[in-house]
């Protein structure tokens, strides 16, 4: 039989195994304050992903369909709300969960970001929808 845990409550409790755990981030609510009403209907599908993002970059204007929530291993990734003008700058070493349908973007400074993202979605969902125009209101 095959666990689906690669690690036990019971194991992480073990301080005698050199074991250690950090909850990164845990909340109802976005990075933003918008909480979050339900996951999407239908089966579930997780999606893992590793974004590079070069430095003096700004990703176009979108939203998600589904809670997600990020890691960031290097750099530093400035996230903007579109209606609000509201912004919020996250490290390496620091985590956050993003807003579901909520305009937005992120973007980068002097010195590219890596970051990990966890989708919790389902199948045939995009993980964002891009807006056309793709730019903030002046």
């Amino acid at each position: 039989m095959i666990k689906s845990n690669i690690v036990s409550k019971e194991c992480a409790d073990n301080k005698d195994d050199g074991i250690t755990t950090e909850q990164l981030v845990q909340s109802p609510d976005a990075w933003n304050g918008t909480p979050y009403e339900r996951y999407p209907a239908g089966r579930p599908q997780l999606t893992v992903m590793r974004m590079t993002i070069p430095a003096h970059t700004s990703l176009p204007l979108h939203t998600h369909p589904m809670p997600n929530a990020a890691y960031i291993l290097s750099g530093q990734l400035t996230l903007e709300e579109y209606e609000t003008g509201k912004t919020q700058i996250f490290k390496a070493g620091e985590a956050f969960n993003e807003a579901v349908g909520d305009i937005h973007r992120g973007y980068t400074t002097e010195d590219p970001v890596v970051v990990i993202v966890t989708y919790a979605g389902v199948k045939g969902m995009p993980l964002s929808e891009t807006l056309s125009n793709g730019s903030l209101k002046d």
